[in-house]
Order: C-alpha cells, then structure tokens, then sequence
C-alpha cells in the first residue's frame, strides 16, 4: 500500500485555525489575502470582511509606512524583511483599542521576489489590563515611590500625572515648565518610562552646561577632523537616542545660531554630524524643558519663533512645591527612606516641631530645596526623629513662634478636639482672622492653624 504524502498546503487553513495567536497574509500593496479565526476575534471582522479592506483599516500604531507604492516603497516591513514582538494598538471594527504584541516577515517566491507579508497577532489586552490593575493598586496603597519616583496626592499633582499618563501614549513634542528645582527632569523620565518607547534610550542633554561648538557636536556629532582635538568619529545624543528620547533640558539657553540647526533636524528627522554632510535619518521623541519665559525670548528675538512652535506643542507645568504644600510630608518621608538606605543611622521620621517648620517654610528652591535640608539634618541628627535643631538655620529663622531649643517629642501633638471648634473660630475672629497671630496665641504654627481649619471647616466669614 502506497504511502500518502501529506500535503500541508491542503490544510494550511486547519492548521492555522488552531494557533491561539492571529495570523494574517498582507499582499505587496497592503490587502488582506488571508486570516485565522483568531485574527478575527482580535479585528472584529470576518475574513471575507478584511479581504476587500486594506491593512491600513486597522491603525496599527506598529506599523509605517514610508509613501505610497508597493513592496519595500511603502511599508517599512517590507523594506526590513522581519519585525519581532513589537508592541502596538489596532483599532478593531467596533472601534475599541486592543494591544498586541506582533511578530512579521516577508514571503518571498522561487526567484526571492517578495509576494507578501505575513503577521502573528498575540493578544495582550488581559496582561495590559493586570499591569493597569496593579499600578493603580500600588499608587492607591502607596507601595511604591509615587507616579515613576515623583512624590504627590495633592490635586494638582493627580492632575499632573494623568497629563503624563496621556501625553506618553502619543509622539506629541512636550515642553515641561516650570521653576527651578520642581522635578522637570522626573516628569520627562516620567513620559518616557510611561510611553511605547520605555525600552529604548532616554537620553539627556543640558543645554546651558555647554558652549555654542561643544553643544552643536554633543547634540550632533562630529567626524575625525572636523576640529582641533576631534581625533576619532564621535555619534551625537540624537543618534545615542534612536528610536528613544531626547531631553533638552534647559532648551532656553540655547544659541541662535543652533536652534537653526535644531529646526531643521526636528522638521527633517536627519542629522548631520560636524565636519560631515552625509545625512543621518533619527527616530525620536524630544521633550525639552525651560524656567524661562520663552515667549518674552521670542518677542526679544532670542529664540527663534519657530522652533518654539515646533517644540511646545504640549506643554507641561511643574508646581512649585508652596502650590503643593499637603505633599511635603510624603516627600520628606520619601527622602528619608532614601537616606536610610545608604545611611548606618536609624531615623524613623521627622518631630511635629520640625515638621511644622517644613511645612511652613516659602521653598524658594521647590523640592530640590527640601532635598537638600533632609540631607543637612541627616548630618546633624544622631538618630530617631529629625527635631527642629537639626534644621537648616534659614528655615527655623522663618519660624519665630517654634521654639528651636525644645528637646524632640516624637508623639504628634494632640489634635483640636471637635468641641474646641468654637475656641479656633474665637481665636480667629480676635485677630482678625490673621493665622499667624492666631498660631502665636494657640502655642502652635501658622500651618497647623490652617490644618485645623481646613479639618473643622473653619473658614472666614464673607
């Protein structure tokens, strides 16, 4: 009895309706030609559906495409040969977003001409939908160290976060203000650890550290020779963020001469190292950042107009850290467990005393600021609860009415009782509702009257 050959293309279609992933055949001009059952569970449509559609229906944000046309012409697929696991969305027929990881080669024929593509589609909206679960979770807990190491529940903060949270899903150009010392660099990580291109370089530039020549070859490159001591090729911070992210901190203080420069590569998507005109193609996200005011620049004509337009097409603003002031507590806490772990000193907190003293303070210099006078009292501080003469001594001078010379208490003091409501409205109501004079009448801080007033509702009479 002769033994039957099995002939896999009479099957191809059972076979690949049993893979859990979904496959789809794409001709040279970008038309469906097959699918499994599974791609159509993924896209919503039929495969009769998809036949008469092209790939483009889909929106998937993992594909490019270059320019119309067929083969390596339009689509970079083509052009590759081969995409491996990249994470994309597609917009299936009902309109709903689904994440995918995909996987693709060419198809080729006997003479090695390219007849089409084929993709597998892994569905990812379950594992998406955890990592959502957890993250919320965590922030909800607080098991973590904030929003990607940015300390905040105040409002403006939550509000902050959600604007990252959008902004990092799209290409969108961001320009974070702010003063200095308010955590811009942390929001631009923040962006990037939030966005598609997570795994890719995060690559920051500042651009006041550097000369006019220095910045043009750090942002740039240079070749061998383009100027006395360049001994040796050298890639620039934009080709070292490929496919990545750019950060222009600083971007205000940037020469005229370069932002010409700057305009084109951004317009362009190219390079051109110093010393060299062959052009490079980039792909990156630029952020940059200012604490400047770069529309009174532009009516100055110190920065080119332009280019400003170019860069701030989403613009993002840190708080200063007195528009936040419910979120110095958790910052503080945050820098002491910081400390603690490179420190052999067991200190668990902050007194109330102190505490007061930080709340209280302008932070002229935002969080940095702060940073900075957790790390003086760690000097200072032999252990336990950081006191109020561990202090700076321009924060205590700002607080007259805390004694600087008590000994630390480590117990919170006792808050008002409900029935002493009447006793902070008389207070109040004696000076004239100035929170000062009433703090220095209750034996207590200006911030700690207002705590107290915010808890009881207390509020001036109009």
């Amino acid at each position: 009895m002769t033994e039957k050959k099995l002939d896999i293309g009479k099957h191809w279609k059972t076979i690949a309706n049993t893979f859990k992933d979904g496959l789809l055949v794409i001709d040279t001009k970008g038309r469906f030609v097959a699918a499994n059952q599974a791609a159509e569970k993924l896209t919503g449509y039929t495969e009769e559906e998809l036949k008469s559609k092209d790939c483009r229906v889909l929106n998937c944000t993992g594909c490019k495409i270059l320019a119309l046309g067929e083969k390596e012409k339009w689509c970079k697929l083509f052009s590759k040969g081969r995409v491996l696991d990249k994470k994309c969305l597609i917009t299936n027929k009902d309109r709903r977003t689904v994440h995918l990881m995909k996987s693709g080669t060419v198809l080729r024929d006997d003479d090695g001409e390219i007849v089409g593509v084929v993709e597998t589609l892994t569905d990812m909206s379950q594992i998406i939908r955890q990592q959502q679960e957890i993250k919320s979770l965590r922030q909800t807990f607080h098991l973590d160290d904030g929003y990607h190491g940015i300390m905040g529940k105040s409002p403006v903060m939550q509000n902050l976060f959600e604007l990252i949270e959008n902004v990092s899903q799209t290409y969108a150009p961001v320009m974070i203000l702010g003063e200095s010392g308010t955590g811009k660099e942390l929001v631009a990580r923040a962006i990037h650890e939030a966005g598609p291109r997570k795994d890719e370089p995060f690559i920051k530039v500042n651009c006041a550290a550097l000369n006019d020549n220095l910045l043009e070859s750090e942002l740039f490159g240079h070749v061998k020779g383009a100027f006395t001591g360049a001994d040796r090729n050298r890639i620039g911070r934009f080709e070292a963020a490929h496919q990545g992210t750019i950060f222009l901190d600083e971007i205000g203080d940037i020469p005229f001469s370069t932002q010409v420069k700057l305009l084109r590569v951004l317009e362009e998507k190219k390079i051109e190292r110093v010393g060299d005109h062959n052009a490079i193609p980039i792909d990156v996200r630029i952020i940059t950042a200012t604490n400047k005011d770069l529309e009174s620049l532009v009516k100055n004509e110190k920065f080119r107009e332009d280019l400003f337009f170019r860069i701030n097409v989403f613009p993002l603003h840190c708080p200063p850290l007195d528009r936040r002031r419910e979120d110095i507590p958790i910052i503080i806490q945050h820098f002491i467990r910081q400390n603690s772990r490179d420190s052999i000193k067991k200190i668990l907190g902050v007194t109330p005393k102190a505490m007061d003293a930080l709340a209280s303070y302008r932070w002229p210099g935002n969080v940095r600021e702060l940073r900075n006078a957790i790390d003086y009292a760690f000097v200072l501080c032999p252990g336990g609860g950081i006191g109020i003469e561990h202090l700076p001594v321009k924060i205590t001078a700002e607080n007259e009415c805390l004694p600087v010379d008590n000994p630390p208490a480590l117990n919170p003091p006792p808050e008002i009782h409900p029935d002493d409501r009447e006793t902070l409205f008389q207070v109040l109501r004696d000076v004239d509702w100035n929170q000062s004079e009433a703090a220095r009448k209750l034996g207590v801080s200006r911030v700690t009257v207002w705590k107290r007033m915010k808890k009881h509702n207390v509020m001036r009479p109009k």
